[in-house]
């Protein structure tokens, strides 16, 4: 139970009854639930079909308000941050640390095998943890999902999980918080169809909120949020929603397994290449992005080169926080033939850079 003020809209049992569902084909939040949390006992009301997980992290954060304090992984997914500035719960941005304020960075990089000592972390009433991270691409394990479990219940922190690249596990650890226990007390869900069907512009998406999620006063936090979603949105276009129960069919699961195996190998090429000149690359094993170490560089200096020199788009990682400064995030997604290219491009950039970049004298693939 959180100390986190409902906003205590009495609606109904009738009229409840008769907007459930609203905007949401039921089939699909029965497939969502049977699909991917059959064994977790997530039931098909608790599940809320949207256009996306970025969308339902600002309905979210409608439903916290601006009166709550927030934790975040360093880096991150930068929807956490910046939706929580335009609510109104961070201070001024401070230049000097790239940080705002009233806001809690839990530091994950190497030196902490890229998850937050919540030893130090200080109590907040909201913790963003994204799983396989975003941009990292660091999974965690089940015993640290229970130490981030346990850490809520004993703060009263609500956990906001994001799973979105869950389809890439292939190491065995959780694709979803409900696989702790306890969690479905302190843990809210999202996911999205974007990264594992590829519906980035399709837009279809959805988020768990147990039944047992209460406010520190025991008011269901469900209540709420349904009905937040049913007042600001009119529910995802009926096509998303039937090309996502298409994809969670026997076929489509089939095909889906398929695309993601691809990623993984455009992803094993590039890993291969980047490790080859010598720079140290993280992730690479749960996730479809690199995340790569240019050390003593500025992200957006490398950035800016490599763009120029070989027309190569990739992500600076200090817009991902403080964490990512002298990273580069690097994708997976794409076509096999433009991986292969971008790979000649990368060898052909870097073996005439040396100078540039001492580091690279030596060879080192950290996963």
């Amino acid at each position: 139970m959180f100390n986190i003020g409902p906003f205590s809209l009495q609606i109904p049992y009738q009229l409840w009854k008769d907007i459930e569902g609203m905007g949401w084909n039921k089939e699909i939040r029965k497939a969502i639930a049977d699909t991917f949390y059959g064994h977790l006992h997530v039931k098909s009301n608790e599940v809320f079909v949207s256009d996306g997980a970025q969308s339902d992290i600002s309905r979210i954060q409608l439903l916290l308000g601006s009166g709550v304090t927030i934790a975040v992984q360093d880096p991150t997914f930068p929807a956490y941050i910046d939706s929580s500035v335009i609510i109104g719960q961070t201070g001024n941005f401070h230049e000097a640390t790239k940080k705002y304020q009233n806001v809690v960075y839990m530091p994950c990089g190497p030196q902490n095998s890229f998850f937050p000592d919540l030893s130090k972390t200080p109590r907040t009433d909201v913790i963003f943890f994204c799983s396989p991270n975003n941009p990292t691409g660091y999974v965690a394990s089940k015993r640290q999902l229970h130490q981030l479990v346990e850490f809520a219940k004993t703060n009263g922190s609500i956990i906001i999980f994001d799973s979105a690249y869950a389809a890439f596990i292939e190491d065995g650890s959780p694709r979803s918080i409900y696989e702790i226990s306890g969690a479905r007390e302190v843990a809210i869900e999202i996911s999205s169809f974007s990264k594992f069907a590829g519906f980035t512009g399709v837009r279809l998406g959805w988020t768990i909120i147990p039944d047992e999620l209460l406010y520190s006063n025991g008011f269901p936090i469900i209540n709420d949020f349904h009905r937040i979603v049913t007042t600001s949105f009119n529910g995802a276009s009926n096509i998303a929603q039937a090309g996502g129960l298409a994809c969670l069919s026997p076929v489509g699961l089939k095909e889906i397994r398929s695309v993601i195996n691809y990623y993984k190998e455009n992803r094993q090429i590039l890993m291969e290449t980047l490790a080859s000149l010598g720079l140290t690359v993280y992730g690479g094993i749960n996730a479809p992005y690199l995340w790569v170490h240019f050390k003593g560089s500025k992200s957006w200096d490398v950035f800016a080169e490599i763009l120029e020199k070989t027309h190569i788009i990739t992500v600076p990682g200090s817009g991902f926080g403080p964490g990512g400064e002298e990273y580069l995030r690097i994708s997976g997604f794409g076509r096999r033939d433009d991986m292969v290219e971008a790979s000649r491009r990368l060898r052909s950039f870097f073996n005439t850079r040396t100078k540039h970049f001492p580091f690279l004298s030596s060879a080192s693939n950290t996963n």
